[in-house]
């Protein structure tokens, strides 16, 4: 049976680059959006090519060009966006008048990959804006019935595990760490080559239409100090360990410049309230073990190997 034709947006990004490689391995076609100025970035071209002799199909479109982006869609039948930056909101809102324009798209990913934004209404500025803009994008996916796949793929191993959630830091560190209260909250961390492969398992599976598919593989399931007492196993080194209380933290967002105050406050989401750990309820979510148990995904302790 033929597979669905997928159009990655944002294909030379963080994730995005995963996508593509994940989607060629499992013998999607493969399309990918890119804005006529990536040819003044080098890296950038040289992965495009690198992904057109893998056997991707390049398409070229901006905004500006509504022909260009109307042509791409009519090409495809699942769209998946990793577009980051400050400008989700507006971009991928554009998105969707264009594939409720063309009409014939069975599945749209939009960019989230992270916290489940409808269980983030409490969270503290200035994180919040950022739940809130994807939450008005979710709101207009549902309005015009377009088909839809949200993946809540909680905390990026490159970011999170690789420094055992160090800020700013992406090595583990080799003599002290922070930690963040008591350390004892739980927390998911997830390699992106998994959240790449997750997600595409996920887009012609008719058990994640319209659904929330979390990304929750058992093992990864670990507190920060859980994975601290793994790194210190790995090295046979005790670290010395600063307790960061939840006040401490609060009183210091506004000393850091705004992107990293969002971060800060999504650490405090994180760590202090634990809110990407919960019961999945109702039968709008659906988790990632129960539906791929097969799937031999990358331990905490495996990925933090490839450091010592």
């Amino acid at each position: 049976m033929m597979k669905d034709r997928v159009l990655i947006i944002g294909a030379t990004g963080y994730l995005g680059r995963r996508l593509v490689k994940t989607s060629l391995a499992l013998g999607f076609p493969t399309y990918c959006l890119y804005r006529p100025e990536v040819a003044s970035d080098a890296e950038k071209v040289q992965m495009l090519i690198e992904f057109k002799l893998q056997g991707a199909h390049l398409l070229k479109g901006s905004f500006e060009d509504h022909e260009s982006l109307v042509s791409a869609l009519k090409q495809v039948d699942v769209v998946i966006s990793a577009v980051a930056g400050n400008h989700i909101r507006h971009a991928i809102l554009e998105q969707l008048k264009l594939i409720k324009e063309v009409g014939t798209i069975k599945r749209f990913l939009p960019s989230e990959f992270g916290m489940d934004v409808d269980r983030m209404e409490h969270a503290i500025p200035p994180g919040d804006y950022v739940f809130a803009d994807k939450r008005v994008i979710r709101r207009a996916i549902e309005k015009e019935n377009i088909p839809y796949t949200y993946v809540s793929a909680n905390c990026c191993a490159g970011y999170f595990t690789a420094s055992l959630a160090q800020a700013n830091n992406f090595m583990p560190p080799t003599d002290h760490v922070v930690i963040y209260g008591n350390g004892g909250k739980k927390c998911i961390w997830n390699d992106e080559d998994d959240m790449a492969m997750y997600t595409m398992l996920a887009v012609d599976d008719p058990r994640t239409l319209n659904k929330t598919l979390y990304l929750r593989p058992p093992a990864n399931i670990m507190t920060q100090m859980e994975v601290v007492k793994t790194w210190e196993k790995i090295t046979g080194k005790e670290l010395n360990k600063t307790f960061l209380s939840q006040e401490e933290l609060l009183d210091s967002i506004d000393k850091f410049p705004r992107p990293v105050q969002i971060g800060v406050a999504h650490f405090y989401q994180i760590f202090y309230r634990g809110d990407l750990f919960f019961e999945i309820e109702g039968p709008h979510g659906v988790d990632s073990n129960d539906l791929y148990p097969d799937y031999k995904y990358v331990t905490v302790e495996e990925y933090l190997k490839r450091f010592a």
